[in-house]
């Protein structure tokens, strides 16, 4: 094999790896959560649009001057959960990468 062809064919087969690769981004994933008053709690659950959960990913409370009320992470079962407040609040659930998920109290309902 000639150094030509060989690189030819080098050439071709990183090309065709980094083809896949960005590929990879047109499948990619966002983030979801829906929340529930459950009692005196209020349970989230967070995931990925391709069903996958989303374990130990923080999940955070802000009143609406955006002041931390509270924040926990998510089980193995991908939920949080929360201690219902009486002031008005939006939860938000940031895996990292895509744009951050947020729920509003007033679009939370009872389970």
């Amino acid at each position: 094999m000639t150094f030509k062809k060989s690189f030819k064919t080098s050439f071709k087969t990183l090309s065709g790896a980094a083809l896949l690769l960005s590929s990879s981004t047109a499948f990619a994933h966002f983030p979801l959560m829906h929340c529930a008053f459950i009692g005196e709690t209020i349970e989230c659950e967070a995931g990925y649009s391709d069903g996958s959960k989303a374990i130990d990913s923080r999940v955070s409370m802000f009143d609406y001057n955006d002041n931390l009320i509270a924040k926990e992470k998510t089980d193995k079962r991908s939920i949080a959960t929360f201690k219902k407040t009486v002031e008005e609040f939006y939860i938000v659930f940031d895996s990292g990468h895509e744009s951050p998920v947020e729920v509003d109290s007033v679009e939370i309902t009872e389970k």
